[in-house]
């Protein structure tokens, strides 16, 4: 009898957890955005659906394509400072991007430890 009174009860505290305590962040919105053609930006900017760990999350910023260079192999951005707070990444170049097209990948931990990682396209035109 105690064998077939445990799955309901398990079944049935699980459902009552708080939804917060299962969710991943998710990005919200992005500065620029996803598929976007931008004029030379000095900052980016990602923000998600829940406070971030800082030292845990962050964007790694590579160059895939430049005009007039054929079989352009991808280089990565480095030198930008990146702050992590609330719910909000900024990164600030330390100058303007260069005309090209651009892959932004990100991971951020919240509350739940759970890395979530995600990326985008966006040229400077």
């Amino acid at each position: 009898m105690f064998k077939s009174l445990l799955a309901p009860l398990a079944a049935l505290a699980f459902m009552a957890l708080p939804a917060t305590a299962m969710a991943h962040p998710r990005l919200v919105s992005s500065n620029p955005a996803q598929g976007a053609t931008v004029s030379k930006p000095t900052k980016m900017s990602l923000a998600f659906s829940e406070d971030l760990v800082a030292p845990l999350s962050g964007i790694e910023l590579t160059m895939t394509a430049m005009p007039g260079m054929a079989n352009h192999k991808p280089m990565p951005v480095k030198g930008f400072a990146t702050k992590v707070a609330g719910k909000t990444i900024v990164a600030t170049m330390p100058r303007a991007l260069p005309t090209g097209t651009y892959v932004l990948k990100w991971h951020v931990v919240a509350a739940d430890q759970h890395r979530i990682e995600g990326s985008y396209t966006f040229k400077v035109g």
